[in-house]
């Protein structure tokens, strides 16, 4: 048993980590930014937006683990607060070693690396970050802030990059794809060959507790996805047929799709939708022997499920 805090507890994986952590007999202190519905056995407590200055006093005694799941660098980039990210970070960490913590774990993006990937070139381990957007380019920073940190105090840093997250509770885009999809109306992407590297909330969460123990997780930075990458027109067959729809699928012209990709505001989308962002985590794998206990078949259907009892 250990005593674990959670930075982020009340979002979409806080929530589902929390709870499979208090199933497995550990302490858990729940940190959030506003007061959120409880999470059973979890000591759930609003602290406001973490920053630089945010005063961690007491909360690390006798804690373990902290992992830090909050972050607002997903928020517009014309939030002014984006650029405390690091720094608040860092500010973490120092808090945390203070205390006496022994690991820090992080819960970063692929987007630190990039937003796509050639066809059959899937980013590695190994692989220089690039991020070309806002986005990347600030969960890049976090990253850097964390290990520098990491170098002049004492406690042990482990960051995750995962691709897109689902599972039950999932918002954004991809519940935003379900919709269009639970109407069965046309969709234009029969003719899109691309990949994108997923993972199920469940298989998330699974290798967080994982690294959290696991002593070859130490100073490492570490790539995760599902068992199968899949297409956009891939994901639409599998996502109707769960939710019980004839998936409805036409073709446009590969030239209309890059006229799109060059909308200021539909850009960034379209190419979610019709590039490929591709993940090969097979180091990870390899050093922690772990593989995702579901199948993207199971987990999509999950999702779908839990869809379908909040329409």
């Amino acid at each position: 048993m250990a005593r674990i805090l959670v930075t982020g507890a009340a979002g979409f994986i806080g929530r589902a980590l929390s709870r499979s952590l208090v199933e497995k007999g550990h302490i858990v202190i729940g940190c959030s930014r506003s007061p959120a519905e409880p999470i059973p056995g979890v000591d759930l407590e609003p602290i406001g937006d973490i920053g630089p200055r945010t005063d961690w006093s007491g909360r690390f005694d006798h804690v373990d683990v902290v992992i830090h799941l909050a972050n607002r660098a997903h928020r517009s980039v014309l939030d002014s607060r984006a650029g405390n990210e690091a720094e608040a970070a860092a500010a973490l960490l120092f808090a945390a070693a203070k205390a006496g913590v022994g690991r820090l774990v992080h819960m970063s993006s692929v987007r630190a690396m990039g937003d796509m990937t050639p066809p059959g070139a899937p980013f590695r381990n190994t692989d220089p970050p690039s991020p070309q957007d806002r986005y990347g380019q600030g969960k890049l920073a976090i990253e850097q802030a964390l290990r520098t940190a990491a170098r002049n105090a004492d406690i042990k840093l482990v960051i995750l990059r995962p691709p897109l997250v689902y599972g039950p509770g999932v918002r954004a885009n991809f519940r935003a794809l379900m919709r269009l999809v639970a109407t069965g109306m046309p969709l234009p992407f029969a003719g899109i060959d691309n990949r994108r590297s997923m993972i199920f909330l469940g298989n998330l969460v699974d290798l967080v507790e994982r690294v959290c123990w696991h002593p070859d997780a130490t100073g490492r930075t570490l790539l995760v996805r599902d068992g199968l990458d899949l297409s956009t027109p891939e994901l639409i067959r599998v996502l109707a047929a769960a939710l019980g729809r004839p998936p409805h699928l036409f073709g446009l012209p590969h030239p209309t799709w890059a006229a799109f990709r060059r909308l200021p505001m539909l850009g960034p989308l379209n190419a979610r939708l019709t590039l490929s962002l591709q993940i090969d985590d097979a180091q990870t794998r390899a050093m922690l022997d772990w593989r995702p206990a579901v199948a993207p078949e199971i987990g999509l259907a999950e999702t779908a499920r839990w869809f379908c009892a909040r329409r």
